[in-house]
């Protein structure tokens, strides 16, 4: 892929976050000055690789789970320095300071933390238990509001806890892109869960639950973070 149509790519991925509407060439023209049939020209290349799609004739572009994984994969390979980042992370270890040595509050009151800054479903394990906060934000999502993908997420959230057991992601921040998801791999959701080590389990973990159409910078950021921090503070 050539420099500019990783770049159109990555525009079609932050402004679909934004706005959830399908990206057209004419915006993309006036970003990039360019003009909108050399922008049609790069998205039909894009559309050749599988990593955006037309939903409907006439309508813009919107990435692909393989598009969103292209995208996710640079961010992995990045480092970002985003001050905003960093002074969410701290005020998430302030709120999870408070709660001393009850290790079951610190980890739930940093899932709540995590809710309100990514306006995603919250999760971590607890010992046995499957911790989840902001199951409405998760359903009030455009995506998530026809039946078929709301019962495919339901079905993702019911078989959560014991698939983490089993499959026990290794990395630190660990990324499931709609298809790649385990379960409800048609349910448009993707899942951003960090491991750590708490006193219930070298294998905890703590994510976010939301629509294929995230901040993924700043979302992976923030789980990544937390964890980090709750495996130090607990």
């Amino acid at each position: 892929m050539t420099e500019r149509q990783i770049a159109i790519l990555t525009a079609i991925i932050e402004q679909y976050a934004e706005v959830a509407v399908p990206v057209g060439s004419v915006t993309l023209a006036k970003l990039f000055n360019v003009s909108s049939a050399t922008v049609r020209s790069e998205m039909a290349k894009l559309e050749e690789l599988g990593l955006i799609a037309q939903p409907h004739t006439s309508a813009g572009r919107i990435p692909t789970d393989k598009g969103y994984r292209f995208y996710v994969n640079l961010l992995t390979n990045r480092a970002d320095t985003v001050d905003e980042l960093d002074r969410s992370a701290r005020a998430i270890e302030a709120r999870v300071s408070t709660h001393g040595t009850r290790s079951d509050r610190a980890i739930r009151s940093a899932v709540d933390s995590l809710v309100d800054l990514t306006q995603n479903l919250g999760l971590a394990t607890i010992g046995d238990e499957l911790y989840i906060s902001g199951m409405g934000n998760l359903f009030s999502q455009p995506e998530f509001l026809q039946g078929t993908n709301a019962q495919s997420v339901a079905r993702l959230l019911d078989n959560l806890e014991p698939w983490l057991r089993e499959a026990a992601p290794n990395e630190p921040l660990n990324v499931f892109i709609g298809s790649e998801n385990p379960i409800g791999k048609s349910s448009g959701a993707t899942l951003i869960i960090s491991r750590f080590r708490s006193p219930y389990s070298d294998r905890s973990y703590i994510g976010v639950l939301g629509p294929t159409r995230q901040s993924y910078a700043r979302v992976m950021r923030l789980v990544r973070q937390t964890g980090a921090m709750l495996e130090e503070v607990l």
